[in-house]
């Protein structure tokens, strides 16, 4: 779709094809549905084709789950909440700097264009209205990154071992959007986990140390 992205005018609209279609029913159309209370719903230039230059999504989640690391290179977010609490992160390219942005009913959250982000509810549930500049956004999603990538890449690049990032990575057999992908078990288990731990500690030439030391 040529015109897709910021349009000045209503240039596609014409006069003598009458009044398009202007209402639709969007939870006609689902972007993903993990399950009931983890559910996302789109409108974009497919469902209602005289809206050129921005799209909609309405997001459903439960603590627990999260709108998986991803970024839209065509297009920036604005991410409002409805009901619930919700943090955003955000990774910042320029600065490379990571921000965490802990909003409720009322606040928003602007991502510009390609940047790093996602999104974690911490009410019980969360319901948003996210909008985009895009009436055709396309997603680069985190769990596509991993699962597509050849281990040996990650090994090359970085120095971490390619059988070990390929064992990592083998339960993401699909793209997730909303995660955990499977059954809770091991989110559960990893999650407990890191509540109960109260020192982080990092390896730094093969010893372990306290995060506070490094």
């Amino acid at each position: 779709m040529s015109k897709s992205g910021f349009v000045p005018d209503n240039s596609n609209i014409k006069k003598s094809s009458g009044t398009p279609n202007l209402s639709v029913n969007y939870k006609q159309n689902v972007l993903f549905k993990r399950n009931d209370q983890n559910i996302a719903y789109q409108l974009t230039s497919t469902q209602l084709p005289a809206m050129l230059g921005g799209a909609f999504v309405d997001l459903y989640m439960t603590k627990g789950h999260m709108r998986e690391p991803h970024w839209h290179p065509n297009a920036w977010e604005l991410d409002v909440v409805v009901s619930g609490e919700v943090q955003v992160s955000v990774l910042d390219p320029d600065t490379s700097s990571m921000h965490n942005y802990r909003i409720k009913e009322g606040e928003v959250v602007f991502i510009p264009m390609g940047w790093w982000h996602w999104i974690e509810p911490l009410s019980e549930e969360a319901h948003l209205h996210l909008f985009f500049n895009n009436d055709q956004f396309e997603s680069t999603e985190g769990s596509d990154v991993l699962r597509l990538t050849p281990p040996i890449v990650f090994q090359k690049a970085y120095g971490v071992s390619a059988s070990e990032v390929a064992e990592a990575v083998a339960p993401i057999t699909d793209t997730v959007v909303i995660g955990p992908p499977h059954d809770h078990s091991f989110y559960q288990k990893s999650y407990l986990k890191d509540e109960r731990d109260e020192r982080i500690v990092v390896k730094i030439n093969e010893k372990v140390v306290p995060a506070e030391d490094k």
